[in-house]
């Protein structure tokens, strides 16, 4: 069973120090729209509204996209990673690119398991 990696869009993880930066990590997947969801989704754009198998397949692309990502990660040795975004694009009009990226860095808590943690 791997380590679960971290995942913080902040430039640190809250309870940790970074020990080590490994470097840039990435998860990219290409998506198309398909014909069937084009049609449904041009009939929705004519009645105005959210387009749900557009959001539905944009969530599944940023879920995909940020496994990849953190796969990436853990076989550069990383336990977390962090200031991840997300990008997008269109590609010709039919395919849509979601990249989601960060820093993929080592960690450790700040407090060892049973030492008393101060409040500020």
């Amino acid at each position: 069973m791997t380590e679960e990696i971290i995942v913080v869009s902040t430039p640190y993880v809250p309870g940790y120090r970074i020990k080590k930066q490994v470097g840039f990590t990435w998860g990219l997947i290409v998506r198309s729209r398909g014909l069937g969801g084009n049609v449904v989704a041009g009939l929705r754009t004519v009645l105005g509204g959210e387009i749900h198998e557009y959001t539905k397949l944009l969530n599944q692309s940023r879920s995909e996209a940020l496994e990849r990502m953190k796969q990436h990660a853990g076989e550069m040795g990383a336990n977390a990673i962090i200031g991840v975004q997300f990008d997008s694009s269109e590609i010709g009009q039919v395919m849509t690119e979601i990249l989601a990226y960060g820093t993929a860095v080592v960690v450790e808590p700040e407090h060892e398991a049973g030492d008393p943690v101060r409040l500020v």
